[in-house]
């Protein structure tokens, strides 16, 4: 199976990849330093969705093909909205690559994506399922060069391909009133319940505290935010 380069939860290292696949410099990723309200409130508004770095369980095979087996008949809270961009992850390492995409992909009637090679690559899966979508992204060479080189200029030392990772990126949007939690990983996406583009925010901190809760003792959760670079300026 391919592999890539881990993209490191750096919100500048982030941003200089959206920015050099085509998105607008007024949208950047930011830090979200907490999740009380106090420091929820510095996050700059407006919000278009949430990433979050989780630790993976250390219990069991953390695979892409086992977990895909093990989603499909979880389906209390899934959903076939065909509004939602959702694709699948063929390509270990690439969990970060595919969260900034749902993250984009997802609010395009926002984001005035300019010409570059996620609008390519968005325009092509027009229609394509969530499987379809997915190899469509192995065949994306303008994203996974792209990603391959914004990936070595993070802080940290770069990790080989190859190289197990145990952490894994999931997005969070609004879409039609709903909160939905987007993982390539995943059959389909995940209803959370009701939110607003005003409150995404905060519905999205509620369920990434849920994460956390159900493993206490772990501290390597990383929380982001596709957010105005307008505000974040003033």
């Amino acid at each position: 199976m391919t592999s890539w380069i881990p993209l490191e939860s750096n919100p500048e290292v982030m941003t200089k990849f959206l920015h050099k696949l085509g998105v607008p410099k007024d949208w950047s990723i930011v830090d979200v330093y907490g999740l009380e309200p106090d420091l929820l409130a510095l996050v700059p508004k407006p919000v278009l969705a949430v990433i979050l770095l989780y630790p993976l369980s250390k219990k069991g095979d953390n695979s892409l093909e086992d977990k895909e087996e093990s989603d499909k008949g979880e389906d209390a809270n899934t959903t076939k909205d065909p509004d939602v961009f959702h694709m699948k992850q063929y390509i270990h390492n690439a969990c970060g690559t595919i969260a900034l995409i749902h993250s984009i992909a997802n609010n395009q009637d926002v984001i005035n994506l300019q010409d570059g090679f996620l609008k390519t690559f968005l325009d092509s899966s027009k229609n394509l399922s969530f499987t379809g979508c997915g190899k469509l992204l192995m065949e994306s060479d303008g994203i996974s060069t792209t990603h391959k080189v914004v990936a070595q200029e993070g802080q940290t030392e770069v990790p080989s391909e190859e190289m197990q990772v145990y952490h894994h990126f999931v997005a969070f949007v609004h879409k039609n009133g709903v909160l939905y939690e987007l993982d390539g990983r995943k059959s389909m996406p995940i209803n959370h319940g009701p939110t607003s583009p005003e409150t995404l925010l905060e519905d999205a901190a509620r369920v990434c505290k849920e994460y956390m809760a159900r493993d206490p003792e772990e501290v390597c959760f990383t929380v982001l935010a596709l957010a105005n670079s307008d505000a974040a300026a003033l």
